[in-house]
């Protein structure tokens, strides 16, 4: 009887022993698997450094890219401070007799002239938000009426161009120089002549750096009493030109 109960538990042990024993080579090749895994990656601790330059700090280079092109935020936004231009235009002077003139001097002319900014633009959020602008022109034509008489100029000028966002920039103009002509009494004497100009115009944008205009001026000529007679020629000009932008 006791052979039979050892013999049993004996035969128990060893069914045992053969179910455990896949089960433990499969915990052990887990365990040796896990062992084997990579350690996660830990980000190294981040180290905080200063970027700066002799005069101006990493975040105020950040907030204020140096410009490109000739606008400081886009077209219309205002042009950047020392962008330069030059201009080509064409056109007519409608003469009046009038403040003091006896006759009708009616003239064609072309010109020259070269712009340089003056500084960045200004008046933010103000209606005249805009730049400053120096121009200087040189012109020449011929007066077709009341007969034909030759003329040359040079005119500095300052422009105020507006910013207004958009493709379209109007500008006030003023100037004052000097003029050679051949156009005598009654009006006029001498060939050394003054010219005054005031007058408006505006700009459309083609590309971002080059641009039609078109504009109207208010026109005097007169020696200053320089010589007799000093009557003066009066008149309005306008203006169709293209500018390139640099």
């Amino acid at each position: 009887m006791k052979v039979h109960i050892v013999s049993n538990t004996r035969m128990a042990r060893h069914s045992l022993s053969k179910r455990l024993l896949p089960i433990l080579l499969c915990v052990g090749g887990f365990y040796t698997w896990a062992q084997n895994l990579p350690s996660p990656m830990v980000p190294p601790p981040v180290q905080s450094t200063s970027f700066s330059t002799n005069d101006t700090s990493l975040s105020e280079l950040m907030s204020n890219p140096t410009p490109k092109g000739i606008w400081e935020n886009g077209v219309g936004e205002g042009f950047r401070s020392k962008t330069q231009s030059f201009t080509v235009s064409a056109g007519a002077t409608y003469g009046f007799a009038s403040f003091g003139s006896r006759e009708q001097h009616h003239l064609a002319m072309s010109s020259l002239t070269y712009g340089h900014m003056l500084g960045h633009a200004v008046g933010e959020g103000r209606w005249w938000h805009g730049n400053p602008e120096f121009r200087l022109e040189v012109f020449s034509g011929a007066q077709f009426d009341p007969d034909t008489r030759w003329f040359v100029g040079l005119t500095p000028h300052l422009r105020y161009n507006f910013a207004t966002g958009t493709r379209w920039v109007p500008f006030v103009d003023a100037g004052a120089g000097v003029t050679a002509t051949s156009i005598g009494p009654p009006d006029l004497s001498g060939t050394f002549e003054f010219n005054l100009q005031a007058g408006t115009g505006i700009m459309w944008f083609l590309k971002d750096n080059l641009a039609l205009s078109l504009e109207a001026r208010y026109v005097h000529w007169s020696c200053a009493g320089l010589h007799r007679p000093n009557l003066g020629l009066n008149g309005v000009t306008g203006l169709l030109g293209i500018t390139y932008f640099f």
